[in-house]
């Protein structure tokens, strides 16, 4: 007989515990289900008290604590990452899917977003003002809010929540962190880098569980001051209602993310934004292309090169190298996806992919090939919904002014690019497009460590950004005081 999988605990007032109920569920290999990546505690609402009254009591000590001090402890638990980063991007790779050099990239990243709110924390002050009484001095201070509920997705399991931790420990808050269970070993591998380097007891809580299990407790509890959440649309809504009047939001979600290939663009270049903004890490990424808006005049040749290139891609294990595509991350995703094809062959043409793969050696994961819809009119579900996963929808435009109205024909805004070589297009571009996050001849993916990052519409709630010293302002409140004398 096997060995039984190993069992991760929760973190909750400076000790790896198991849930109060001791109950827990498995994580398996999304490349060969048959494999269990762990065992993790299936938390429930005991537990997420526990964690908020933690994080509660720690506060007034923390907010106390040098901030010399505090950014010493983020930065030896980016040393920590850095120090274990490959052995933590094969389990990433395992748990959830993706290529192992981009595992690697991303807790190198992640360390990378530890080491800046390290400093840029550090730097981030009131003001003073002038006014009119010589025995008196106007100024402002920024403090932190109190407890900060963090969830965050399976897709950028290490890279999102550190660039939500990293900012709020530095200012002062503790936080009760709650990681997708799709994909809790590197978001635990990233509480155990802060834990290690020193943070003291009750400062960050990390529990997994079932969101209907633990997330009511840890989104409107009275002590909870703010939740920072990443995922879909319809969960980020439905925060929203039942939370506090007083709980500060910043929510990042869905995305119909679109290029513009316009009739000047290098279609070779134009190409490869799409795929990689469409298909890295099977096209699951909220920042992901899903719209491809061509030129009337170009769509015939874009669209046979684009074909092209996808056909040549190379799907598999991400521990494999060389590989372009590894499996979707979860069953619940498989079925999605395959749906939308579904969906997609009845409302368009599809071009290349779309399938289901089944023999070895993805017999028992959950693979498909990268998919290529043509002929797609702008109010198809395909070139509208959300689908998460390895689908291009190719839509055709008569000129800059339609394509720019298609691609803003969405209830997202999350990211936005165009391939063009005209400084005029680009210049209108940057200020027509609805998005938050606008590339021009660069996919759709990515953004800076030090940048910010959001969307509008119905892609975030509009209110505070993530990343970047914007990052910082979300997790601190301004006080003014008059001192006189």
């Amino acid at each position: 007989m096997s060995a039984p999988p190993e069992e991760f605990l929760n973190h909750i007032q400076g000790e790896w515990v198991r849930s109060r109920a001791g109950r827990t569920f498995d994580s398996l290999n999304p490349h060969d289900t048959r494999e269990t990546v762990g065992r993790f505690q299936a938390s429930g609402p005991a537990d997420a008290e526990a964690a908020v009254a933690a994080a509660s009591a720690a506060f007034e000590a923390w907010r106390a604590t040098p901030i010399g001090k505090r950014a010493k402890i983020l930065q030896d638990a980016a040393s920590y990452l850095e120090t274990h980063a490959a052995r933590f991007a094969e389990e990433l790779t395992r748990e959830e899917g993706k290529s192992v050099a981009l595992a690697r990239d991303e807790f190198m990243r992640s360390a990378q977003t530890l080491r800046f709110y390290a400093v840029e924390g550090q730097t981030l002050g009131g003001e003073t003002y002038p006014q009119d009484d010589p025995l008196m001095t106007v100024y402002s201070q920024r403090e932190p809010l109190g407890v900060v509920t963090v969830i965050a997705p399976w897709n950028f399991p290490v890279s999102i929540p550190a660039r939500k931790i990293a900012p709020a420990l530095i200012t002062g808050n503790t936080v009760v962190f709650k990681p997708s269970s799709d994909a809790p070993l590197s978001g635990l591998r990233l509480a155990e880098a802060l834990v290690q380097a020193g943070l003291p007891k009750g400062v960050l809580n990390f529990i997994t569980g079932r969101a209907g299990d633990v997330g009511p407790v840890i989104t409107t509890s009275e002590a909870v001051r703010a939740i920072s959440f990443t995922g879909s649309t319809a969960a980020g809504e439905a925060i929203h209602r039942t939370v506090h009047l007083t709980t500060r939001l910043q929510m990042e979600l869905g995305g119909k993310n679109p290029l513009i290939v316009m009739d000047d663009a290098d279609l070779d270049q134009a190409v490869d934004l799409a795929v990689k903004g469409g298909f890295s890490l099977s096209g699951q990424a909220c920042t992901g292309t899903s719209r491809v808006i061509v030129l009337k005049s170009v769509k015939s040749e874009f669209t046979r090169r684009l074909v092209e290139r996808v056909t040549q891609l190379k799907i598999g294990s991400g521990l494999t190298p060389g590989m372009d595509l590894g499996p979707l991350a979860t069953a619940k995703q498989l079925e999605t996806v395959l749906s939308y094809l579904a969906i997609g062959r009845q409302e368009a043409r599809l071009l290349c992919g779309g399938e289901r793969l089944t023999a070895e050696p993805y017999a028992h994961g959950y693979y498909v090939s990268p998919a290529v819809f043509d002929e797609v009119a702008p109010e198809a579900r395909i070139a509208r919904e959300e689908i998460f996963g390895p689908v291009i929808a190719v839509l055709e435009a008569d000129g800059y002014a339609d394509a720019i109205a298609k691609a803003n024909d969405t209830r997202y805004g999350l990211s936005a690019a165009i391939a063009t070589r005209n400084p005029r297009v680009m210049h209108d571009f940057a200020h027509q497009i609805q998005a938050g996050t606008v590339k021009i001849n660069r996919t759709t993916t990515g953004n800076l460590v030090n940048a910010p990052f959001g969307g509008i519409k119905l892609s975030s709630t509009s209110t505070f950004r993530e990343s970047g010293r914007a990052g910082l302002e979300f997790f601190t409140q301004i006080k003014t005081i008059y001192r006189g004398v």
